[in-house]
């Protein structure tokens, strides 16, 4: 089959690979589509992935055209969107609930071969059935999603908060609709990408603006997220917070990122620094909204391109061209 394959630092190819076979509690699904994330930019540069080659792609959703032995929640013609978390469930972070910190943590298209090709396997424990009305190709959206309602379970936001949001790209864009789901009195968001501001204001927002200086709430924002993994986003958004407010740290910074803080403001005003990593207990969750509709896969996915062309998506989605980027695995 043809997949793509992050081959060493810095190098990403199309190549043929041997076909999965599923173990006995696994499946094969026969990819639809699977999103592009900042994540495969960083194991593109050599980070997180444990070693290399490596089939990336931890957003996928498609079709099961083959099961396990053991397999019976699932048949073969079965739409699924499939969780890429792997953990051991043996650890001391497993088993008190923290799976996402799981000492030998692992995911699909990180430490195992992923959904940027043109089939994938995966466990039968982390697929989750389609409704019939939800497209399958749309589906590689649940994953990201995951992480944002993630996202939301750490901050354990209060009605008629008011929300900053640094980043209108995906994962920006998903917090901020989760954000006026869940009651918030407003939602402001920064970028210096006009075209993605434009993308936040087709949403609904309360504001936009390239520079936080440029909106009005002096005495800051109860809820600060930052969805960049930017320094100096990170930087600035530590000083935005309201007293008693929380800071998020969702976007994936580089391993060399470093920020400073205020000590004596984060006591003296009890504000909260957290961060949200990757998908806990979220994935069923999102499903379930994304087929309620709490997202618009219209405004959301801005390419759809053949794997056939994944360095050069990878290029795009670096450059910050486009929203989500989605790649095709079939003709």
């Amino acid at each position: 089959m043809k997949a793509a394959v992050i081959e060493s630092v810095g190098r990403a190819v199309v190549a043929e690979v041997p076909d999965p076979t599923p173990g006995p509690r696994e499946v094969v699904v026969e990819v639809a589509a699977c999103g592009l994330c900042g994540t495969d930019l960083h194991i593109l540069q050599g980070e997180f992935a444990p070693k290399l080659p490596i089939v990336p792609g931890h957003e996928f959703a498609g079709e099961v055209v083959g099961v396990g032995s053991q397999v019976t929640e699932v048949s073969v013609g079965d739409r699924v969107a499939v969780d890429p978390s792997l953990y051991c469930y043996e650890c001391r972070y497993c088993r008190t609930g923290h799976n996402n910190l799981c000492e030998r943590w692992a995911a699909i298209g990180v430490t195992t071969a992923g959904g940027a090709a043109q089939y994938a396997v995966a466990p039968v424990a982390n697929c989750v059935k389609l409704p019939d009305h939800v497209r399958t190709e749309d589906a590689a959206l649940v994953e990201p999603l995951s992480c944002a309602v993630r996202g939301y379970d750490v901050l354990q936001s209060r009605l008629g908060a008011h929300v900053l949001i640094y980043g209108s790209g995906t994962m920006g864009l998903m917090m901020l609709e989760l954000a006026k789901r869940t009651g918030a009195a407003s939602v402001d968001v920064v970028d210096v990408n006009p075209a993605r501001l434009e993308t936040a204001r087709t949403l609904g927002v309360s504001a936009t603006a390239a520079n936080p200086d440029e909106l009005d709430r002096p005495q800051g924002w109860d809820l600060v997220v930052d969805a960049t993994g930017n320094a100096a986003a990170i930087q600035d958004g530590l000083d935005r917070v309201a007293k008693a407010g929380t800071f998020l740290q969702f976007g994936v910074a580089d391993y060399a990122t470093r920020v400073t803080i205020d000590p004596y403001r984060i006591y003296n005003q009890e504000i909260t620094i957290t961060g949200s990593m990757a998908v806990l207990h979220s994935f069923e969750r999102a499903a379930e909204l994304f087929a309620g509709g709490v997202l618009d896969p219209g405004v959301f996915i801005s390419d759809r391109i053949p794997l056939e062309r994944y360095p050069q998506a990878l290029e795009q989605f670096a450059a910050g061209v486009g929203r989500k980027i989605v790649v095709v695995p079939q003709p």
